[in-house]
């Protein structure tokens, strides 16, 4: 399946002749489709000369009902399976629960366990949109606000002057254009005043959709308020779904060419997903992890 979706796949005989450890990532995965964000991630993740084993996780106090059971018991872990284990690094997904307060999300007691064991367990934390804002409501008590429309489409985005140091470009972002498209998805927000209040840095945000990326002060957790690992089509699949069940849906901006839907979109944020996955990958994670995973702590 992997090869099918043009993802690298590195071969057993020629991953036991390179004399490094894989880096373990875990994808605690919280998205309905769970297949289709997999896959997204994945392309990002591979597009790397590093070696990355990859854990595949759900949540054991939600049963998923849009993905397989058969894909889910052949290719999926819980947190119980996994919470002796170490990891370099765990991305968690966005959700679609945002409309919810965190506490009536009914995993949030597992999330906030899976929080707790990061801290020891795991080196790097990349945190997406929904994943985004619990991570930092969890940390910090950051709030997250309902917004009056929703920020639906591709939105331009520019470096902030926190994204330089005396050393140069912040690492993630290292490479980055000073401005760059990304797409989003989701009806409620986090403020810059409340994320700088926090003591994290703001690296990326825009005049329209706010903060894109914030971190704390040595990249240990990161918070993506966007979704750059979607597809081309992600948008569309969403626009043409609600529309099919009579929602009110506005067009996604800047995203349909001549904002004509019968129109195939640009996939103009495809460059920057793959930067931003592969400096998360080398600088924040692979020459900063210990090489004895156990002590990450």
């Amino acid at each position: 399946m992997l090869l099918h979706e043009n993802i690298f796949v590195m071969e057993d005989n020629t991953a036991d002749i390179q004399d490094i450890r894989p880096l373990r990532i875990a994808i605690l995965n919280l998205m309905p489709k769970k297949i289709e964000t997999e896959t997204q991630i994945l392309r990002l993740l591979s597009n790397t000369p590093l070696q990355v084993d990859i854990e595949l996780l759900q949540t054991g106090s939600h049963i998923s009902k849009n993905t397989p059971e058969e894909h889910l018991t052949k290719f999926y872990k819980t947190f119980a399976d996994v919470k002796n284990d170490y990891f370099d690094g765990l991305i968690v997904t966005g959700a679609p629960v945002e409309n919810l307060p965190y506490e009536d999300v009914d995993y949030w007691q597992e999330l906030t366990e899976i929080f707790d064991w990061a801290k020891t367990h795991v080196f790097s934390v990349m945190h997406i949109c929904w994943g985004a804002q619990a991570g930092l409501y969890y940390r910090y008590g950051i709030p997250k606000f309902p917004l009056r429309h929703k920020m639906f489409g591709i939105f331009k985005h520019t470096l902030t002057p926190e994204s330089y140091s005396a050393d140069g470009m912040n690492p993630l972002v290292r490479g980055f254009d000073e401005a760059f498209w990304v797409p989003h998805s989701r009806h409620t927000e986090v403020r810059a005043a409340d994320i700088k209040k926090a003591g994290l840095l703001i690296l990326a945000e825009s005049d329209v959709s706010g903060v894109h990326i914030a971190v704390d002060n040595n990249e240990r957790n990161i918070y993506v308020m966007g979704h750059m690992e979607y597809d081309r089509s992600t948008l569309a699949n969403e626009y043409f779904r609600d529309l099919s069940k009579g929602e009110k849906i506005q067009l996604p901006v800047n995203y349909f060419p001549y904002d004509e839907p019968d129109e195939v979109p640009n996939f103009t944020w495809r460059s920057h997903a793959n930067l931003m996955y592969s400096n998360w990958l080398n600088y924040c994670v692979y020459q900063r992890t210990p090489f004895d995973i156990t002590k990450i702590g």
